[in-house]
């Protein structure tokens, strides 16, 4: 049996998991552990750890560390906290775990992977070789590449670049696409009437989903980034439905929140969401006209419902991008006009990030490889 750690610090990781999560329960050959902390144990985020008990998961330890700043001192702050508790929780736990999965780019996750590397702990890192220059996650990503043994990334283009970081041509990397996807091809999701009963929102009103994060390079350009997205929102409102789901904790991330929040005290139109969970975000994709914001669902996941995305700013910028991604910078006339005519439009082009069963793929290579973790 191979005993398998996992790492999940935010409903985003925790998302795109889910299926290699469901996968391992079901598999007798796996002895799964999952380690949550971040923004999973905040109330002020949603508390999503109920939403992986509600999935019949349960953590094998909770890690508190997250600061309520979101200043570049209680980022860095958060950061230190979450090194200093994962230093201890591998000092006692470190040789329960054969491997044990990452995901991503957040700081959390770069913190408890940074604190594994003295106690030799084998990381297998998700979604590695990608790049987002409007986003510190971009440094974090890659130390946490640089300090795994085994590498699942989702396209063939993000592998040469992982080769190439690592400077390691024999490096263990497998292309298995994006795990997210599969969560399109497996999960029910939910149909108009229960959405509206779950959420007070009817998608039978067109709809723009937005999902906008603040940009942690130039976070100082934050507070103006926010005025021309809202001024946007404001205009947009008289004639489409507008969720929003609320900022992550990254740097910044409170100018966007309380802007958000006036918005949706002032304009009835204008639908706050704190934490959607995987199906209901996905079933508010699916029925939306359209998706604003600067996330990596939109650059990901949004091809596959037929769906242009307005992709603002530089927080994506250096991912590799279908055709049906407008990159706009954040300019209120721009965003209001672009969504206007694209809000009309339904993409017809593929999805570059889908390959079938990737948590399958990934749990194949994983015992094809068990021997070189001892």
């Amino acid at each position: 049996m191979i005993r398998v750690g996992l790492l999940t610090s935010s409903r985003a990781d925790y998302g795109i998991y889910l299926p290699l999560l469901k996968a391992m329960k079901s598999d007798k050959d796996i002895d799964l552990k999952i380690i949550v902390f971040g923004t999973h144990l905040s109330k002020l985020h949603g508390y999503t750890l109920s939403q992986i008990e509600a999935d019949g998961f349960k953590a094998f330890r909770k890690l508190e560390s997250l600061l309520l700043g979101d200043t570049p001192n209680a980022v860095s702050s958060a950061y230190a906290i979450t090194a200093l508790k994962f230093s201890e929780f591998w000092e006692n736990y470190h040789d329960e775990f054969d491997v044990v999965f990452a995901l991503g780019d957040r700081f959390e996750m770069a913190a408890a992977v940074a604190a594994s590397v003295p106690y030799q702990v084998k990381i297998a890192h998700l979604h590695g070789g990608e790049t987002t220059l409007g986003a510190i996650d971009n440094i974090y990503r890659h130390s946490i590449s640089l300090s795994s043994s085994l590498h699942f990334v989702s396209t063939e283009a993000f592998k040469k670049r992982l080769i190439q970081l690592l400077d390691d041509e024999q490096a263990e990397i497998f292309n298995v696409g994006s795990l997210s996807l599969e969560n399109l091809v497996t999960m029910p999701l939910l149909t108009v009437h229960e959405f509206q009963q779950k959420w007070g929102i009817d998608l039978n009103i067109d709809t723009i989903l937005v999902t906008v994060h603040p940009e942690t390079v130039a976070f100082n350009l934050n507070e103006k980034y926010c005025r021309e997205i809202c001024l946007a929102l404001e205009h947009l409102s008289v004639n489409y439905q507008i969720v929003i789901t609320m900022p992550n904790a990254d740097t910044a991330g409170i100018v966007f929140r309380l802007a958000f929040e006036k918005l949706g005290k002032h304009y009835t139109n204008i639908k706050l969401i704190e934490n959607f969970g995987t199906e209901s975000y996905f079933t508010c994709m699916k029925y939306s006209k359209l998706l604003i914001g600067n996330t990596s669902s939109g650059i990901v996941e949004a091809a596959s419902f037929q769906k242009y995305v307005l992709n603002l700013g530089n927080r994506q910028k250096g991912r590799l991008a279908g055709e049906n991604v407008i990159h706009l910078p954040f300019d209120s006339d721009q965003i209001e006009r672009s969504a206007i005519d694209y809000s009309q439009k339904q993409f017809e082009g593929d999805n570059l990030y889908y390959k079938p069963n990737p948590s399958s793929s990934i749990l194949r290579t994983l015992k094809e490889t068990y021997a070189n973790f001892s």
